[in-house]
């Protein structure tokens, strides 16, 4: 038994039964949750076993069958009491400890601001300057600090090839932090329902080296480079703005462009640049008739130079 657990917990990262370990906890994680499910194991086999015997071996096959009273056995309920408690308590110091290792970040670990809205997550880089990233962009080995904080609703920050969750929620802060140990690209959901657009809060993080991570921060820092297509995708728009005519939680893009549109209260405006950079930065003061003011503001979220490339996607879409 034991070569048998030590070779599944060895292998857990491999097995695929687990997503790949990318992070200096996620084998502490695994470590555990394959300790529990082991140990799950043994007891579920053990006490179906042990129920399967007693019915076979003391069922009743005559009318005249009478079980012998039973005075039960102190010894055998104090064991049964203790095992299991010792079993929680070394499980209970083991997460503990992977707890506190989760929630304490090193002081020189990378500050990224994480910040959750309806339906997308955008990044900042205090240390550098660089605001509205659509991904995290790490170096491998080093530590990452993510400051994470909701615009709108409660969310949830989930990274599964590094084994950390937290919730991200409205007016205060949450931490936490990973060092990712192997160069890829891992993939980002909300794991707390958050509205119709849940399903496609999704995001990404991204591992470099160190050399390719300073390139990033010097030059593509911010996604400068994106189509607006791209950016139009990647900061969530799609979840309440189809581009096909359908009708969403806001208005269609197709045709938008040039159009005029009726405002709550009856006022007419016409869609053209500067109706659509207001609209980004402070959406609910012309908000289109027959739609409800529940668009976040990209105010500070975003560049002058991305809300133009969007702009000019906006335009192609007749």
């Amino acid at each position: 038994m034991t070569l048998f657990v030590t070779t599944v917990l060895a292998n857990a990262g491999t097995s695929g039964a687990m997503p790949p370990q990318a992070s200096t906890i996620a084998p502490e994680v695994d470590g555990l949750f394959y300790f529990i499910f082991i140990l799950c194991t043994i007891f579920f086999v053990g006490i179906v076993g042990a129920i399967i015997y007693f019915a076979a071996k003391y069922r009743q096959r005559s009318s005249n069958d009478r079980t012998s009273a039973i005075d039960g056995n102190h010894r055998l309920e104090l064991l049964w009491s203790a095992i299991p408690t010792v079993l929680l308590l070394v499980i209970f110091g083991w997460s503990f400890r992977i707890w506190l290792d989760m929630s304490v970040p090193p002081g020189d670990a990378i500050d990224v601001r994480v910040t959750g809205q309806k339906w997308s997550w955008s990044y900042d880089y205090p240390a550098s300057g660089c605001v509205g990233v659509s991904e995290i962009v790490v170096p491998v080995g080093e530590p990452v600090k993510l400051t994470m904080s909701s615009l709108d609703v409660l969310h949830s920050y989930f990274v599964p090839a590094f084994r950390i969750k937290r919730d991200v929620i409205p007016n205060r802060y949450t931490v936490q932090w990973f060092t990712a140990t192997e160069v890829g690209t891992y993939p980002v959901s909300c794991t707390e329902y958050c509205g119709t657009g849940h399903s496609i809060m999704a995001s990404q993080v991204r591992v470099v080296s160190r050399p390719e991570y300073e390139d990033w921060l010097a030059n593509d820092c911010g996604g400068g480079d994106k189509s607006g297509e791209e950016l139009f995708r990647d900061k969530g728009c799609l979840a309440c703005h189809s581009v096909t005519g359908s009708k969403l939680v806001g208005p269609t893009m197709l045709g938008l462009y040039g159009r005029e549109e009726t405002l709550v209260g009856g006022e007419k405006v016409l869609v053209d640049d500067n109706y659509i950079r207001e609209s980004i930065i402070n959406p609910n003061a012309k908000v289109v008739q027959g739609y409800d003011p529940v668009m976040p503001t990209f105010k500070g979220r975003i560049k002058d130079r991305q809300i133009d490339a969007i702009i000019d996607y906006l335009k192609t879409l007749k």
